[in-house]
């Protein structure tokens, strides 16, 4: 909490100011900050952070103009076994008598106020209020009741999930810092409600006018936003940080998120910064360390075993692997890049630059995806098709997407049921079942791409999902039967779970590819009220887990439109439980 600057910056009531990033020879970015205060245009570098959480941070300031020639704020958390002891030391560099006389006003003004803070986010802890900090900003009535009527039309859908009230309260009483770039699943995470019951509140206040949403394409290297378009329509070939100097392009499944930010109907949020690094900005970031040429450092060691990478944060190589605990690895950063040389110190970090210029190491775990909603989840999802059908690819574009599973449904002897049915009956009966199967699938996280011929193509972000719908659609179908008066439909199911290609067909987003294929192609090989699945599909451990419950027939059978005979799997969840 003492380490999220930006929140603490609007706390005390700095301004917002600019940023601009400028490539120095040897591989470093200096971050340029301005401001206009006081009738003054106000310019300063700010260096590299360094932190190590949850110890430690301390940031800096170079003012290029002024009578204040420098200020560092350093924050020091001491384990104090029933307490903890918190140090914050506020140290400037002046010019002349007028910016010495200048810091100690602001010395004292900053003391004053974090005082006052740190009373009042105890009080907000000990509630477990999620939000530290309210807003100091209070909307007029006419807003207010603007928000209400919104709010209610929100409730009334399928998609309010009896959150839009809290989500209001969120746009009007939150901070600035929370509403620049809205991340549903980091809401559903604080508010301890459903992810995908809070991505459809999301989703369906855009349509409303509560929000507005944006595809921010982030830098695959410092995880930040780096280009933003309204609709994907306008997806980038190819984006560039000028950060981490390097080039990159759009991934649905890594680096193209949907992010949201209130109506400015409701709430205008300005643009700019409180703060623009340091932990509580990048969090996935668990320690940072400028390290001068030749110099060596080490950080006290607080990690959980997992995931991590080393990098440099100027452009260069990475290292990512896994911790199991014990001693962590010993860093050396040379010419050739990051090495790993033996381990550290019980209880530290070592670290060592070889190189012959001055590098910041980064140390982060490797879960920042976490609160990404990427452009693969949403789209994956029945919500965003219902409410967002125009949010398609350019003509002609083509973008990868990874780790899609594809369900494909057929009725089974449908030429027979409309010939003793008749066509307008049974073609009721159809539109019936799709609409049972449409709803089958959006409880199970996924969305219905198209209807084909007498079945559906469905998508879904995780295997187990697919095969959850489609376990619930057979088992769906005797009651369904009953209501329609012993109609004795059955219907058979494909899974199959690979990469494709999203494409823009009819105006609307499509899958296209060899998954998609061979999805279709095993829903023929189904039996009736049966389930047929790749071999791939099945070794996915969570669908392995929900298979132990059934008999299972394997085989190899040749399909067309491929060389090879695929390996398959079979399953009838009416009769073949074990």
């Amino acid at each position: 909490m003492v380490s999220d600057t930006p929140r603490w910056g609007e706390a005390l009531g700095f301004p917002r100011y600019q940023v601009s990033e400028e490539l120095l020879p040897d591989g470093r970015v200096r971050v340029l900050g301005s401001l206009a205060f006081a009738g003054m245009n106000i310019e300063w570098e700010e260096p590299p952070a360094n932190w190590v959480a949850p110890h430690w941070f301390e940031q800096y300031r170079l003012f290029r103009r002024g009578p204040i020639r420098s200020m560092t704020l350093t924050s020091r958390i001491e384990d104090r076994g029933a307490s903890s002891g918190l140090e914050m030391t506020l140290a400037f560099a002046t010019a002349n008598p007028l910016g010495t006389l200048l810091a100690r006003r602001l010395a004292a003004a900053f003391e004053d106020k974090i005082r006052g803070l740190l009373e009042t986010a105890e009080q907000l802890l000990a509630t477990e209020r999620p939000e530290l900090f309210a807003s100091s900003h209070r909307p007029p009535p006419a807003v207010l009741e603007r928000g209400r009527r919104l709010a209610s039309e929100i409730a009334a859908t399928p998609y309010g999930h009896d959150l839009a009230e809290r989500l209001l309260n969120l746009v009007n009483e939150g901070q600035e810092a929370d509403l620049w770039s809205m991340r549903p699943l980091a809401v559903a995470r604080r508010w301890q409600t459903d992810q995908r019951a809070t991505v459809e509140l999301f989703l369906q206040a855009v349509r409303a006018g509560m929000l507005e949403s944006r595809w921010d394409i982030l830098c695959p290297r410092c995880r930040l936003g780096k280009s933003q378009i309204a609709n994907i329509a306008d997806l980038p070939h190819g984006v560039h940080c000028d950060a981490c100097n390097i080039d990159f392009d759009a991934d649905f499944a890594s680096n193209v998120e949907l992010s949201f930010s209130p109506s400015p109907a409701l709430r205008p949020v300005g643009n700019g910064y409180y703060c623009r690094s340091g932990p509580g900005v990048t969090p996935h970031i668990k320690g940072q360390c400028v390290l001068q040429a030749g110099a060596s450092r080490s950080l006290p060691l607080t990690l959980a075993p997992g995931d991590y990478r080393v990098r440099t944060l100027e452009a260069g190589p990475e290292v990512n692997f896994t911790w199991p605990g014990g001693r962590f690895p010993a860093i050396r950063l040379d010419r050739r890049g990051i090495e790993f040389d033996g381990d550290s110190p019980d209880g530290e970090i070592a670290m060592r630059n070889e190189g012959e210029v001055e590098r910041t190491l980064v140390i982060e775990q490797q879960d920042w995806l976490r609160d990404v909603l990427t452009a693969e989840q949403v789209t994956t999802l029945q919500a965003f098709r219902d409410l967002f059908s125009d949010q398609v690819l350019r003509p002609g574009d083509e973008v990868s997407i990874r780790n899609i599973s594809f369900a494909f449904t057929d009725l089974a002897d449908s030429v027979d049921l409309f010939n003793r049915l008749g066509d307008a009956a049974a073609y009721r009966l159809v539109r019936e079942l799709f609409a049972l199967m449409a709803d089958v699938v959006r409880r199970h996280q996924g969305n219905i791409v198209k209807t084909v011929g007498d079945g559906v193509h469905a998508a879904f972000a995780a295997p187990d999902d697919a095969l959850r719908a489609a376990l619930e659609m057979q088992q769906s179908m005797p009651a369904f039967n009953r209501r329609a008066g012993n109609a004795d439909i059955a219907i058979r199911v494909g899974l199959h779970s690979g990469s494709s290609i999203a494409v823009t067909l009819n105006d609307r987003l499509d899958y296209y590819g060899e998954a998609v294929n061979l999805a279709a192609r095993l829903e023929g090989e189904a039996e009736d009220g049966g389930i047929a699945m790749s071999l791939n599909f099945t070794r996915d451990p969570a669908v392995g887990d929900i298979l132990r419950q059934y008999r299972i027939c394997n085989a190899q059978t040749r399909l067309k439109g491929f060389r090879e005979p695929v390996s398959i799997c079979r399953i009838n969840p009416q009769t073949g439980h074990d």
